[in-house]
């Protein structure tokens, strides 16, 4: 890895829009639309609609995580993805930074494609499979919300604490990026 931030690819990080992350998946935390085909409430005490249909993948059972983030290292050397299933992340306690990418030809992350989005706390992102994707943090730590399948959770924790075979992840190793605030 190189040693100065010199010699790093710089990527700016951008204020998170339904229209920027769309590549990518859905960006949650959208003010609710009244009158038309989605499913919504507005009242004087409480409103809710209809934000996103989480898909799990075929057979998967859709899990809710509670996830620490507390990496404040900017520098970006590997992206993580997941095949099967959808991933929504929702910080509660402070924003995060979340770097995405689609693959190439080759199923290789590609680097035309590299974005760094701010998720302020409040609002959240569903990333579609496929999406590779790193997260870090300004200043603090981050507790976020992750919704995802519980059969990528178990396969992802045997790769990274046993060293086992991932099947429905992939971390890969990238041209190591900064990401500029």
């Amino acid at each position: 890895m190189p040693s100065s931030a010199a010699q790093l690819r710089p990527i700016r990080l951008e204020t998170l829009d339904a229209a920027r992350f769309e590549p990518y998946g859905w960006k949650l935390g959208k003010p609710v639309r009244a009158g038309g085909d989605t499913p919504a409430f507005l009242s004087p005490a409480s409103d809710f609609w209809r934000e996103h249909l989480f898909d799990a993948g075929a057979g998967g059972q859709p899990e809710i995580l509670w996830v620490s983030y507390r990496n404040r290292d900017m520098r970006i050397a590997s992206l993580e993805l997941h095949r099967v299933t959808q991933q929504a992340i929702v910080p509660l306690t402070a924003p995060v930074v979340h770097v995405v990418a689609r693959s190439d030809a080759s199923g290789a992350p590609d680097p035309a494609t590299l974005r760094a989005f701010g998720i302020p706390v409040g609002e959240g992102v569903c990333m579609a499979p496929g999406t590779w994707h790193a997260t870090r943090v300004h200043d603090r730590e981050a507790s976020c919300l992750m919704l995802t399948r519980a059969s990528t959770t178990l396969d992802l924790i045997a790769h990274l604490s046993a060293g086992q075979p991932a099947a429905e992840s992939e971390i890969r190793a990238i041209e190591p990026l900064l990401v500029t605030l």
